[in-house]
């Protein structure tokens, strides 16, 4: 740092030169009586700084130096005592803070900027869909008509009247997706109420699959917000196009129930119905893969409210949607309602936990992404997330302590731990550091966004591998866990168990000490093992001291 004298400045130069250089690589505090002292050093001699004192301390957030604090006494006589030295130490510990806060600031700040861009995105992509699939629905219902006729009569009069319908579909289709596009309302609430417009909709399904309709309004109709509005008309326009498409009914009721400070839809027919959690997902507690139930469901979640869907194989099916009568301010709407802070020392599994999270679940949003225990600490604590995904080998890297020191700050965050096949022993120890969710490496983005909201609501969920993998593993059962050992790994493990280093096991099996170390790492792992001492004590063996050369 300089103040009215430039070293450097706007350049670039290798840190094997420079004051900043020999800061860089003793990774410690540097004193020197005179600058001249310097073997390359970026100010020449004729700089009144050349025969003064310098000091430098690094910036350093974790392992990374991310900067350099440098100090020169005002005269060649002036040199620096311990106690300022433990002062520059202090305020480059300040500027850690600062620099590394000013990222996780803008960092968070372009996290938000993307889940609002993603958000606009899933509701066009939603409204599209639901005009266009629609719409394309129908026409193919008027065509099949025209063919069916044209087949029985085989006149063009016959044919004609189901042409003209499908034409006028097409148009109507046409100025919707336009109005979607544009961001515009739809046109069926141009000048209608929203029961005129539900209306219009029941005659539509009589229409096209010849069911008895009825609506029903409850209470003192008002007039909605017109976000609410919209989003209510969309909710129930989709519906009722799931029971012309799938239902086979031939009874379907629609209602409107104005009550104090909501309004709740209601949508039921007679119709097949489904078995919801075969088919898509349980919708009534988290949105999965179908975009037509994952629509209702996101529309009503944004606005504030909820959606429930009752259906049973052969009965029939019953939406209803409770919506407030305005929409809430954008702050208060917490949206995304999911702030997660993803701790992983490996850039590529937390870069792709991000895109998986933004695919699955759009109420989920990424606020930060961290490499080590001291950098989840602060995260937390400026960002205060609702749930932490942490990799299971950062629990046993003293993370507990870190943890705890979170749970001080808010008792009820969520930490779920991502990891591939733990020992029991493992998930007894994370849950004693007060994990409450298990994520397998392989799974899809739904399954860990499910987990994640799961663990953000307060609830415990272990991902499907890993609870049938814990379902047939035993602590008191080492032999399980050596008959997944594969055979070359049993061979390390032997040796190993023997006191053998590394290099050892390279030069006895002749294989690289890179591919001793995977399978050490493998075997640690299954066992849940944390070193070699652990390793052997859980056959009741002593270790022999490994040789020092390994």
């Amino acid at each position: 740092m300089d103040i009215g004298v430039g070293c450097q400045e706007g350049q670039t130069f290798s840190l094997k030169e420079g004051f900043t250089g020999q800061i860089v690589r003793s990774r410690s505090t540097v004193i020197l009586d005179a600058y001249s002292s310097i073997e390359r050093g970026h100010i020449p001699p004729t700089d009144p700084r050349w025969n003064c004192a310098v000091i430098g301390v690094p910036i350093q957030w974790g392992e990374q130096i991310i900067g350099a604090f440098i100090v020169f006494s005002p005269d060649p006589g002036r040199v620096f005592t311990p106690e300022e030295a433990r002062l520059a130490e202090l305020f480059a510990s300040h500027a850690a803070i600062a620099l590394t806060n000013a990222h996780l600031h803008a960092t968070a700040s372009i996290r938000e900027r993307e889940a609002a861009v993603a958000a606009e995105r899933e509701r066009a992509v939603r409204d599209i869909h639901e005009t266009v699939g629609r719409s394309l629905a129908t026409l193919l219902l008027s065509l099949d008509e025209a063919e069916k006729a044209s087949r029985l009569d085989g006149g063009e009069h016959a044919v004609a009247p189901h042409l003209s319908k499908a034409r006028t579909i097409a148009h109507d289709a046409l100025t919707e997706t336009l109005r979607t596009v544009l961001g515009a309302g739809p046109a069926a609430l141009a000048g209608r109420t929203l029961e005129e417009a539900i209306a219009a909709e029941l005659a539509w399904v009589e229409s096209m699959c010849g069911a008895a309709t009825q609506l029903t309004v409850i209470g003192d109709a008002r007039t909605l917000a017109p976000e609410i509005a919209h989003q209510a008309f969309k909710i129930v326009q989709e519906a009722l196009n799931n029971v012309v498409i799938h239902a086979r009914a031939t009874t379907v009721r629609a209602g409107v129930i104005y009550d104090a400070g909501a309004v709740a839809l209601v949508v039921e027919d007679n119709g097949q119905g489904f078995d919801l959690t075969a088919a898509h997902g349980d919708h009534a507690a988290l949105p999965s893969g179908c975009l037509g139930l994952h629509g209702m469901t996101s529309r009503a979640i944004h606005l504030g409210g909820d959606l429930h869907i009752d259906t049973t194989p052969g009965w029939g099916t019953k939406v209803r949607a409770t919506l407030p009568d305005r929409a809430p301010e954008p702050e208060a709407t917490g949206q995304p309602k999911w702030k997660i802070l993803i701790a992983n020392d490996h850039p590529v599994i937390s870069a792709g936990l991000v895109r998986l999270l933004g695919i699955a679940e759009p109420a989920i949003q990424v606020t930060a992404e961290v490499s080590s225990a001291e950098q989840l600490c602060d995260a937390f604590e400026l960002l205060r997330p609702d749930v932490i995904v942490l990799d299971l080998d950062m629990i046993h890297q003293n993370t507990t302590g870190v943890l705890a020191r979170i749970r001080e700050l808010d008792p009820g965050v969520a930490v779920v731990v991502l990891t591939d096949s733990p020992t029991v022993e493992q998930v007894r120890s994370a849950r004693q550091a007060g994990v409450r969710g298990f994520i397998n490496r392989r799974a899809s983005g739904d399954t860990i966004a499910r987990i994640l909201v799961a663990a953000g609501k307060g609830q415990a969920l272990v991902e499907g591998d890993i609870f049938d993998h814990l379902l047939g593993a035993s602590s008191a059962e080492p032999a399980s866990a050596a008959e997944a050992f594969t055979a070359r790994e049993k061979e390390v493990r032997e040796m190993v168990i023997r006191g053998m280093a590394d290099k050892q096991i390279a030069r006895e099996l002749g294989i690289s000490v890179k591919t001793i170390e995977k399978h050490v790492g493998s075997i640690l792992r299954k066992t849940g093992a944390r070193n070699r001492t652990m390793l052997a004590g859980m056959t009741g063996s002593e270790p022999a001291p490994a040789h020092p050369w390994g």
